[in-house]
């Protein structure tokens, strides 16, 4: 009975000693965390300013170019062949999307039988198919959405990379789960100087990237002069540039 009675209060003792202990181990861990967390307020409100800034400069950029038309020149790289480029003059319509219209001569039609030019026709409309898909997954990101900008701050998955001249804003699970989004802001400027996507579509091993770079018209207005499309699944690579802008009357 006295063997069974100094068990229990064995066990009760550890059981309360490790209770004890937890508990201990629990405030000093609250302590330290307190103390590592008090700086990041100001990081954090310096995030939210930078955060304010560039978009802030996107929406005025974004304004600014509607007063514009250019020439935007699409070069399609499939399997490592280059197809033969195409033009579009491009310019705001009044729901502000961007209305484009081809210019030059319309792609010479397929040689070889009504059986070749149907095959032809047929991996064309597979192959539109398939941009219709990426750009629409891109457009989650380009251009970067305040609301998702600030959803991602407030889950914490943004962080502030100083770099020469600039800031990168890099964004976690921006759009989707695992993806990647960084954003160079020129901070004396005041303008996005470039952009990098790292995403999927469907499934994360149909990887697809951008890479904008940005250009600057005489009255500083900011454009994406070119924009390079990896899609490494389909072994496809498309190179937008836009020039020759002019200011609409």
């Amino acid at each position: 009975m006295t063997s069974k009675f100094i068990s229990t209060t064995s066990r009760n003792f550890t059981a309360d000693c490790t209770v004890a202990e937890l508990f201990k181990g629990t405030a000093v861990l609250g302590a330290m965390a307190f103390l590592f967390a008090t700086p990041a307020f100001p990081q954090n409100a310096a995030l939210q300013q930078k955060f304010a800034d560039a978009k802030q400069a996107a929406a005025e950029n974004q304004q600014n170019l509607r007063h514009y038309q250019w020439i935007e020149t699409t070069q399609l790289t499939l399997k490592g062949e280059q197809k033969p480029p195409s033009q579009n003059s491009c310019r705001y319509g009044p729901d502000g999307q961007v209305v484009k219209t081809p210019v030059g001569p319309p792609p010479a039609a397929p040689s070889g039988g009504r059986l070749k030019e149907h095959v032809i026709e047929k991996k064309k409309g597979e192959m539109q198919d398939y941009m219709q898909n990426v750009k629409s997954v891109l457009a989650m990101y380009v251009p970067p959405d305040p609301q998702r900008m600030q959803q991602d701050y407030a889950a914490h998955n943004v962080s502030l990379n100083p770099v020469p001249g600039a800031i990168n804003l890099v964004f976690v699970n921006y759009a989707q789960p695992g993806d990647k989004m960084t954003l160079t802001f020129d901070t004396a400027a005041r303008k996005i100087v470039a952009l990098k996507v790292d995403t999927y579509m469907g499934e994360a091993k149909d990887q697809v990237t951008l890479q904008v770079q940005m250009g600057t018209l005489p009255d500083g207005t900011n454009y994406p002069q070119q924009t390079v499309l990896n899609a490494s699944a389909k072994e496809l690579t498309v190179t937008t540039t836009n020039s020759d802008y002019q200011k609409l009357q």
